[in-house]
């Protein structure tokens, strides 16, 4: 049997299973296994952070504090086929501390306007000044639920968990957000069909 042969028959992994595998690579300290976890992982942490606390800094330092405790906790991790979502807990917990240690949540100014959008080359640079404003335009828990779902691809279940509400609230908040974002779009000159 030929190699090729041999790697077209072998069932694909997904990436849940890929995570969980990073993850007990860390939990025995395997440095490799963090930068890798890091890499395939961070937009979507990024993205969340960023949701929550609305603030390039903060989130930024959310992003490096995630992957410290990732690191320090990984032996905790029981696998249930969802890393991600273990991860974003792990995230909107840090987020959760950083908001109490501070006086309010700072909004998104001009210069620090960077969402989900600057993660994709493939949308203009018009393009993600429209979704960035489209996107501060919903409640802080409508943006977030749309990033988990969009960015994070995690199913509502996971998203309830994160955010501590109930998988109904999950889908109602993000059809709403979605109809909004749509008529917000709409207004902005992109029209969907």
């Amino acid at each position: 049997m030929s190699i090729f042969f041999t790697f077209m028959i072998q069932p694909e992994i997904s990436k849940p299973e890929v995570l969980d595998a990073y993850l007990k690579r860390i939990a025995q300290g395997n440095m490799s296994a963090l930068s890798s976890l890091y890499k395939e992982t961070s937009v979507d942490v990024y993205s969340y952070a960023l949701s929550v606390l609305k603030n390039v800094d903060d989130a930024e330092d959310v992003l490096q504090d995630t992957f410290l405790s990732i690191y320090k906790s990984a032996h905790l991790y029981k696998s249930q086929n969802k890393p991600l979502a273990w991860i974003l807990t792990v995230t909107r917990n840090l987020c959760l501390s950083k908001i109490r240690n501070r006086d309010k949540i700072l909004p998104l100014s001009d210069e620090m306007n960077n969402t989900v959008a600057d993660f994709s080359d493939l949308i203009t640079s018009d393009d993600k000044i429209v979704i960035n404003e489209c996107l501060n335009s919903l409640a802080d828990d409508e943006r977030q639920i749309i990033i988990l779902r969009v960015v994070s691809d995690l199913k509502f279940k996971d998203i309830a968990d994160i955010m501590d509400i109930r998988p109904s609230t999950v889908a109602s908040k993000y059809s709403r957000a979605v109809k909004k974002l749509k008529i917000l779009l709409t207004e902005r000159g992109v029209h969907f069909e």
